[in-house]
This record gives structure tokens, sequence and C-alpha cells, in this order.
């Protein structure tokens, strides 16, 4: 008996917990060689079998990678492009969302089936014709052909908050009608702050999206001025060589952001994923 027992702890606590050590061990390695690289002489990082630890810090390579490109203005670009985008994307999703969940009206279900179903649409389906509309609204090459869709909803945005909202008893709605509040008041007094959690996964999903973005600044934007930092990092690159050391500083630079928001967020990120998930 004694051995079974063992044997299930083993099994039950040991063996997943190892598993997802390694699996963490996995997911942290990039970033791990990415900072280590980032503090590498261009000696040391053309060294063959390649080195675990810096035998020597070099973090001048942060201060050299600020000068080699306008970093502060691509920074700029980038956060000017996140922060509106993530205004849209919550009040559009959230609007959306509630419409779907709480409202009854005719034909919602098939409304909806059609948005889950925009899910499958690949983006390169209709890159040309967002183009062309922007294009023809000679809103090329500046940052509203970024922000803009964000206004307009997102499918898997509007999945999640519609399941969060129908885990939320009808009940409170209907205390507002009972007080005499429009539809507008209970979505904005009653349902709405209890939407944090669910707004917060949004939020982060949306500025991750948005912050990584390479291929929407690269078709839209042609003005370097404009450029947000993942077209800036393409400078540290020529025809003759890279400069890794200052790339992997300035990589370690754009991804500390979102690392910290993640952190600060982690715990309603994690409720808004769960919370809802097995609501039809």
């Amino acid at each position: 008996m004694k051995t079974n027992k063992i044997q299930r702890i083993i099994a039950s606590k040991i063996v997943p917990r190892i598993i997802l050590i390694l699996m963490c061990f996995i997911f942290i390695l990039p970033y791990y060689w990415m900072i280590i690289s980032s503090l590498k002489s261009s000696v040391e990082l053309r060294t063959a079998p390649p080195t675990l630890f810096p035998h020597e810090f070099h973090f001048e390579h942060y201060a050299e990678a600020l000068k080699y490109i306008p970093f502060v203005r691509y920074m700029t670009n980038s956060l000017i492009i996140v922060v509106f985008s993530v205004l849209g994307a919550i009040v559009s999703n959230s609007l959306i969302s509630y419409g779907i969940s709480r409202i009854p009206w005719k034909g919602r279900k098939l409304i909806f089936s059609l948005v889950i179903g925009s899910m499958f649409i690949p983006f390169p389906v209709i890159l040309v014709a967002l183009f062309d509309i922007f294009a023809k609204l000679h809103l090329v090459n500046s940052f509203f052909p970024l922000i803009i869709p964000a206004y307009t909803g997102g499918a898997m945005h509007i999945f999640m908050m519609r399941q969060y909202l129908l885990g939320l008893p009808m009940e409170i709605s209907d205390a507002g009608y009972i007080d005499g509040a429009n539809e507008f008041q209970i979505f904005r007094l009653l349902i709405l702050p209890l939407m944090k959690p669910v707004i917060a996964v949004v939020a982060i999903f949306t500025a991750l999206a948005h912050w990584n973005d390479f291929m929407g600044p690269l078709i839209y934007i042609q003005d370097q001025n404009l450029y947000p930092l993942s077209i800036g990092l393409q400078f540290f690159r020529s025809e003759q060589l890279v400069e890794y050391s200052m790339l992997m500083a300035a990589s370690t630079l754009v991804v500390l952001p979102v690392v910290v928001i993640f952190l600060c967020f982690q715990r309603f990120f994690i409720q808004g994923i769960t919370v809802g998930s097995l609501k039809g």
C-alpha cells in the first residue's frame, strides 16, 4: 500500500512538475539567449561553439542601440498605435459582445455565427481590398490603417467577451430595467465594471498584436519617421553585416515592456481566460 501511495504521488505531483519545468525552460531559452547575446562582444558572438555565459559584460551595446536608430521616436510611434488600438478594441468588442449576448433580437445567432466564421478567413485574402479602401480614403502612410480596424471589432475578442457575459446573471440587467435605466446605462454602469478581467485579456492580446505587427506597418507606412519599432529593428541589418549585439540589445528593450505589462495584469489575464470558458 505504501508503495502504491508513493507511485500515485510521483505520477500526480512530481512528474507533472518536472514536465512543466522542462516546458518553461524551453520557452525561456530564446529570451535567455537574446539577453546574453546582447551582452557579448562581437568576437565572442562569432566563436564556435557558442558560450552559454558572457566572458565580459558589454552593457554599452544598449546605449549604442539607442543611438544607432531613432529608438525613442520609433517607440513613440509604436505606443501611439498600441494605445489607440487598445482603446478601440475595448470599446468596439465590449459593445458588440454585449449586444449579441445580453440583448434579445432576431438573427443575433446568425450574426454571431458569421462573426465566428470570419476567423477562418486568412488575412492575405482581404489585404488587397483593405489597402485599396485606405488608399481611396488617402489614409496610406499614416497610423490610421493600423488603428481603425481595432474599432470594428475582432472575432476572437467578441467570442471571449460574449462567453464571459453569458456567465453574468441576467438579474443584473433586470435590476437596471426596474430602476428605469436604458440599455446603454445598464452596459456602462452595471455590466462594464464587471468586465474588467476579460477587458484586460482583450487589451493584452491587442497590445501584443500591434506591438509586434510587422506586415501592417511595412505595407501602409512609407515615411521613415512614422516607423514603429518592429520596422526600425530592421535597420540593424545591412547587405554586408548584421549588428547582432545591438540588435539583441534593442530586441531586449522591445520585449521588456510586454513582459512588464503581462506581469502587472496576469491575474486579470488568467481570470478572463478561465471564467465563462464552459458557458455555451
